[in-house]
């Protein structure tokens, strides 16, 4: 009698995953740790953890970079490129004397230029955007400095950062985000946008933060930066942000079930 095969083991049918459409990052993550839901990435309720964190540290914070008009800020912000806003205060405590207005800049010596910004690094280009943005001021504006973003633009040496801060700082205008350097650290170690091109960052950053957040939450990001969440050796242990930050080089924990938000938060 011939024996029968045995039939064969089928392993069970795995369960299809579905994961959110339209890149790796969910804008609304929640996780169980024991009884409590735990909010990461950009759900608002984290994120107004975030900003209170922020206000409650940083009430007063503000650019740092010395100016009596938008004119003044628009050239330090262009001298900030690869420098520490002391140094170009520093630097423009004087320059600011020699040339007060526009016109000033605009048909100055290439060269004598040159060396008075030569400490803030890059002075070649940097006079070049100086120059530049000055002479389309005084010819193209009638020495003002524009207050719309598309105007702005067309100014030598101006991108989106430096357009930000003029508007935001001189003028009051929310228009988008500054992201520096420390924005951009900052940003993607709160898990607020884990995109390396600054436009990108910006745009999701202004997808988040309530519009009439952007000015202040620019200004107080890079304070935080500069004080307590400093990229070679972040105070975790100062930082009114450490219970809802996940970052994988976190120095301490005082928060028991960080990431998780209190209670209070998540009604």
């Amino acid at each position: 009698m011939p024996s029968k095969t045995p039939p064969k083991k089928t392993s069970p049918r795995k369960k299809k995953v579905v994961r959110p459409s339209g890149g790796s990052q969910s804008p609304f993550k929640t996780r169980k740790i024991g009884k409590k839901e735990c909010v990461l990435g950009t759900d608002p309720r984290r994120v107004k953890v975030i900003l209170a964190g922020l206000d409650e540290m940083y009430p007063q914070a503000t650019c740092e970079l010395k100016h009596t008009n938008p004119f003044q800020l628009l050239v330090s912000t262009i001298l900030s490129a690869q420098c520490t806003d002391v140094r170009v205060n520093q630097v423009t405590e004087s320059l600011y004397k020699k040339y007060p207005k526009p016109e000033a800049f605009a048909y100055a010596s290439p060269s004598e230029l040159e060396q008075e910004i030569r400490p803030t690094g890059f002075f070649r280009n940097k006079t070049k955007s100086v120059m530049g943005a000055s002479k389309a001021i005084v010819e193209e504006f009638k020495g003002q400095v524009p207050q719309t973003m598309e105007e702005i633009l067309t100014l030598p040496g101006v991108a989106r950062k430096t357009a930000n801060v003029v508007l935001g700082t001189a003028y009051g205008i929310a228009v988008g985000v500054v992201v520096d350097t420390h924005v951009i650290r900052l940003s993607r170690r709160l898990d607020l946008s884990r995109k390396n091109e600054p436009t990108k960052i910006e745009q999701d950053l202004m997808a988040v933060i309530p519009q009439n957040k952007w000015i202040e939450f620019s200004h107080q990001l890079i304070w935080h930066g500069r004080r307590v969440c400093v990229a070679r050796k972040p105070r975790c242990v100062d930082c009114s942000l450490e219970p809802v930050c996940y970052s994988v080089d976190k120095r301490t924990s005082t928060h028991p079930d960080s990431p998780c938000l209190p209670e209070s938060y998540l009604k």
